[in-house]
Order: structure tokens, then sequence, then C-alpha cells
């Protein structure tokens, strides 16, 4: 599927608020509600959209810790990288696991209610043995800037 200006605009528009109606987003696609449903459907199908989310504000619940986590694997083979990533999915602090290029081999993102319990979940993962060389955290202190949605119209174009 190749996605034209409408579609596009379509997908930023959800992103910014994925809980508005269809008439309101075809109002505001200029489209009639019908032919803007049926786009919507489709980028569904397509696997442009694939889910709806709420954005919570971590600090209105308490103390967390976003960790970012600079990880090397002893080892590269295939079935060391998937040996890790089963284990790094099965942890449900660690919100987003990346295969970077450079000085080690992923970056991944964790929130936990403090750095004990980061500190926790690192030491049994190097127990488990599941290839880690060695990993340097890096602690956020503060997120200036946070956006909750992508620079759609600049990467389609």
């Amino acid at each position: 599927m190749k996605l034209d200006s409408i579609d596009i605009t379509i997908l930023c528009e959800l992103q910014k608020n994925g809980r508005m109606t269809n008439t309101e987003l075809a109002k505001l696609v200029n489209l009639s509600p019908s032919p803007c449903l049926m786009r919507v459907k489709k980028l569904h199908a397509e696997g442009y959209i694939f889910g709806y989310s709420a954005q919570i504000n971590l600090a209105k619940l308490g103390r967390t810790v976003t960790v970012f986590t600079e990880i090397t694997l002893r080892n590269h083979r295939q079935v060391d990288f998937a040996r890790f990533l089963a284990a790094i999915d099965t942890l449900e602090s660690a919100i987003e696991c990346h295969l970077v290029s450079g000085g080690y081999d992923y970056l991944v993102k964790f929130v936990t209610n403090g750095l004990v319990e980061y500190q926790t979940i690192m030491e049994r993962l190097i127990d488990r043995d599941i290839g880690i060389d060695r990993y340097l955290s890096v602690v956020v202190l503060k997120s200036p800037i946070v956006k909750p949605h992508r620079p759609l119209e600049a990467i389609c174009h």
C-alpha cells in the first residue's frame, strides 16, 4: 500500500488523539466519514496502525527511575542474540530494546520503581548467563523533551 497525503494526515491526527471519533477525524482530514473510516480500516489491515494506548504520567504514580542501559554481548551468533532478546522480552520493566551500531550491541530502556530494583534486575540477568559481557547504565535525571508522536510528515516525504 502506498500512502498518500491524506493517509499520512490521518496517521498524524490519530497519533495526536487516538480517541477521537471518526466524524472528528474526517473533518480534520477533509473527508466525509465513510471514506475516512474505510481509509482507517485499511491502515489497520495493512499494519500501519497496530494499536492504541493511553500515555501515562509516571511522575504521578510515585518514584520511578528511567535507565538507559548499553549492553555488549560476549558472542555475536544468531543464537546469542535470540537468547538475549528472549530474556529481555520477559521483563516488563524493559520497555524498549534496540539493536544498535557502535561500541555496544543493544540499548535497553528500563523503567523501575528505583535504582535498587534496576540493579536487582541487572544482577538477575547476569546470573542467568544470557551472554552479557558488560553493561553501562545511564540514569535519566530529567526528561525536558519527550514527544509521544513520530515525525510522520517528514519521514514520509
